[in-house]
């Protein structure tokens, strides 16, 4: 569904740095994909909306649902599978995760911005935590979209910061 794939490349050539610096400093680093049971039940029997659309399109089957080689998590790097709509935290363990281990400051870095990345930053705005959205380590299906959301949403719920702001700050 990319229809960008230049700025797709540039937010994964980000993400890749941005995933160095943040294994050098020992940051907590969540992975996060879907692992939908081959019969999607866990959507039920939506008429409409991504709860449709994603096992009408086989989204996740096969190796799509796998992680991608250049980002593999390492030991100690929690992956989240079993979430169950938008949000990383929906159906998940990962607001546990971060109330048990006092996390509220998070940096939202991955793919379809105005879905996934927008749904995450939006619930964990609501549960109280500070939100960084590591905006040239992010992509939507298009251009248009990236912008809309840097530019009408994410102000409301987070701030934008971009992978040279982070290096420049742990530089200084």
């Amino acid at each position: 569904m990319i229809e960008d794939d230049i700025a797709f490349q540039k937010a994964v050539n980000h993400e890749e740095k941005l995933l160095t610096l943040c294994r050098e400093k020992n940051a907590h680093i969540f992975h996060v994909t879907l692992s939908p049971d081959p019969t999607y039940k866990v959507f039920g029997s939506a008429e409409f909306g991504l709860r449709a659309m994603i096992p009408l399109a086989g989204t996740w089957k096969d190796d799509s649902q796998d992680i991608h080689a250049t980002f593999l998590p390492l030991p100690g790097e929690l992956v989240v599978r079993e979430r169950t709509g938008a949000s990383v935290s929906s159906g998940s363990m990962l607001d546990s995760v971060l109330r048990n281990n006092g996390i509220n400051t998070l940096y939202l870095a991955g793919f379809e911005t105005h879905i996934c990345i927008e749904s995450t930053l939006r619930e964990a705005h609501d549960r109280g935590c500070n939100c960084y959205v590591v905006t040239d380590a992010t992509a939507a299906f298009n251009t248009f979209q990236q912008e809309y959301f840097e530019k009408e949403i994410l102000n409301h719920f987070g701030k934008r910061v971009t992978t040279e702001n982070i290096l420049a700050e742990v530089n200084a």
